[in-house]
């Protein structure tokens, strides 16, 4: 008898899907292979039921006689190990990002003698209906909520990308890259104080509130709490990946707790508060500027505070540690986030301002030695030359993208700036803008 392969990554069984499998039993015994939880979320949406869940529903239609993972977007793997007389799918991968995947498929079958079998895609109006609200569903604040601390149960290191207005919302959604046989895309958003008021052309001052350890009020809140919110609002009205809140100081421990229950109301997935007190300045700024790290105790004091004020376990409190910024050394890093973690700390971020990542690699080290488990989290702003492979081989589980999307907006636009008024036309600046009807296509509609 003749063994079939198909591929599924599906939560939602439609009648193409039920066409397809039938077809394909009917080649000979049929094995399902079901993409994982971590193949799905880098390639597709964030599956709405999880792997075994979507093995025991496929396990159970009428054809398929066995059911196993495929770790990869790649078919390589289970067809080298298979080695099935016929590959069936839909002829939908011809182009796009999977053809690549398909070139692949058709070489390991040739080295073989497999055949690829290739049915007509049918397109299920109810389908892009219940897939419309599958998606909608992922917005809902309890299960957008939720997804950070699931992605960081599927996957070994969690990306981020800062985001500060709906459009870079939708860029951090929609972003996609296939390559050598895998997809790849963002996992989550990253709202930040430093991007959030430079897209409203304030200088990065602390937006949640103002000194802690004096009566004595600064004359200026630039970028307020409210104003955050707003954008995160922005954000989340058109996209549905999590989102991380950069929550500077966390401001006066009597402010935070109202803060973060905000935070968590509205379906954000952490917010990240660093160990500073007084009035907020940028870390890149690092001994330029006179920056004054908080008592060990007193941040202790926020932590638990912050966390004894959550109504969910979803919601994730990760605490920042500044010492390696500030040139307090190691030790005082390590004691510090060891005592955070004590105190209820969901994970550590640990930031630098050097280009080389050797003190970054000591602390995940000594980090790890005595904590195996709680997320570890870093920014490589400066020290940028490392991969995420190589960060998850040194057990960090999320990589931050702090400020790129700002970065690259701000010399494009005043680029375009300065070639129209030495012109005196927008002739010349065409060539670097892109359509305005294929920004329109990125934007949803409802």
């Amino acid at each position: 008898m003749s063994t079939v392969y198909l591929s599924m990554s599906t939560d939602v069984i439609h009648g193409g899907h039920m066409n397809i499998i039938q077809k394909a039993a009917e080649l000979g015994e049929l094995t399902v292979g079901v993409l994982t939880d971590e193949v799905v979320a880098s390639y597709k949406r964030f599956p709405l039921l999880t792997y075994d869940e979507r093995v025991k529903i496929i396990s159970n239609i009428k054809g398929v006689a066995k059911v196993i993972p495929q770790d990869t977007l790649s078919y390589k793997k289970n067809l080298e190990t298979l080695k099935p007389d016929y590959l069936v799918h839909g002829d939908n991968w011809k182009e796009g990002f999977q053809s690549s995947v398909r070139a692949e498929a058709i070489e390991v079958l040739a080295s073989y003698g497999g055949i690829l079998k290739e049915f007509p895609y049918s397109a299920d109006e109810q389908y892009q209906r219940l897939e419309d609200a599958s998606r909608d569903r992922l917005s809902i604040p309890d299960v957008r909520r939720s997804r950070l601390k699931k992605l960081l149960g599927m996957k070994t290191t969690v990306n981020a990308i800062e985001t500060h207005s709906g459009l870079t919302g939708i860029i951090a959604e929609k972003t996609q890259v296939c390559e050598d046989g895998k997809a790849y895309q963002f996992d989550a958003m990253w709202v930040s104080s430093l991007c959030d008021s430079t897209a409203k052309g304030k200088p990065d001052i602390d937006t949640i509130l103002y000194y802690e350890m004096t009566p004595v009020k600064p004359d200026i809140e630039l970028v307020d709490m409210t104003s955050r919110l707003r954008t995160i609002e922005d954000i989340m009205e058109v996209t549905t990946k999590p989102v991380i809140f950069d929550g500077d100081t966390g401001g006066m421990i009597e402010h935070f707790v109202y803060n973060i229950r905000t935070l968590e109301r509205i379906g954000v997935s952490a917010c990240i508060i660093e160990d500073k007190i007084g009035l907020k300045k940028n870390s890149l700024f690092g001994n330029e500027v006179v920056q004054t790290q908080d008592s060990i105790e007193h941040f202790c004091e926020k932590i638990r505070a912050g966390k004894k004020a959550l109504k969910t376990s979803d919601f994730m409190l990760i605490a920042r540690t500044e010492s390696l910024i500030l040139e307090q050394g190691m030790e005082d890093a390590l004691n510090r986030a060891f005592a955070y973690v004590d105190a209820g700390a969901d994970g550590i971020m640990i930031h630098s301002r050097k280009k080389d990542p050797a003190e970054i690699f000591e602390f995940c080290e000594k980090f790890r030695a005595k904590n195996t488990t709680t997320p570890i989290v870093i920014v490589p702003t400066s020290f940028n030359q490392v991969t995420e492979e190589e960060w998850a081989e040194r057990n960090v589980n999320i990589v931050i993208y702090a400020n790129q999307l700002t970065r690259s907006a701000f010399p494009a636009m005043q680029n375009i700036a300065e070639t129209i008024l030495k012109n005196h036309r927008a002739q010349e600046a065409d060539a670097m803008c892109m359509p305005f009807k294929d920004i329109i296509r990125l934007i949803p509609e409802e």
